[in-house]
């Protein structure tokens, strides 16, 4: 039996855009930033990724630069968007390094974590 999915709402109140469909992202791998209450990393920040974000995010434990091929992970490059753990993300803008955000594909349940003052502050669209 599949999560069910919380509301498929932006963090400006509209319909959640889809974020990546290559690599496929999202907690349902689906290509959008959909939650649910299985989705207990809070996977809803829908980023552009950098350089200096991925070198940051491998060096807190979490390498999302290298192929994980039984996954079906092919490693993320600078350009490429993910769907973030909201608190990932606060923790790089904590520490000068966030990556930009796709305002209409971030899901609502962000703002769970991250205001959303500090979204605007990343906003790529």
């Amino acid at each position: 039996m599949m999560p069910e999915m919380t509301p498929s709402v932006n963090v400006l109140g509209t319909a959640l855009a889809a974020c990546s469909g290559a690599p496929l992202t999202g907690f349902f791998r689906d290509g959008h930033c959909n939650s649910c209450a299985e989705d207990v990393g809070n996977h809803t920040v829908c980023a552009v990724m950098t350089a200096e974000f991925l070198a940051f995010s491998r060096y807190v434990g979490n390498d999302l630069s290298s192929p994980r091929p039984g996954l079906n992970f092919p490693g993320l490059e600078p350009g490429d968007q993910w769907c973030l753990c909201a608190a990932r993300f606060l923790q790089a803008h904590d520490e000068g390094c966030a990556p930009r955000v796709r305002m209409q594909a971030t899901h609502a349940r962000a703002l769970e974590i991250v205001p959303l003052h500090i979204l605007r502050q990343y906003q790529a669209d």
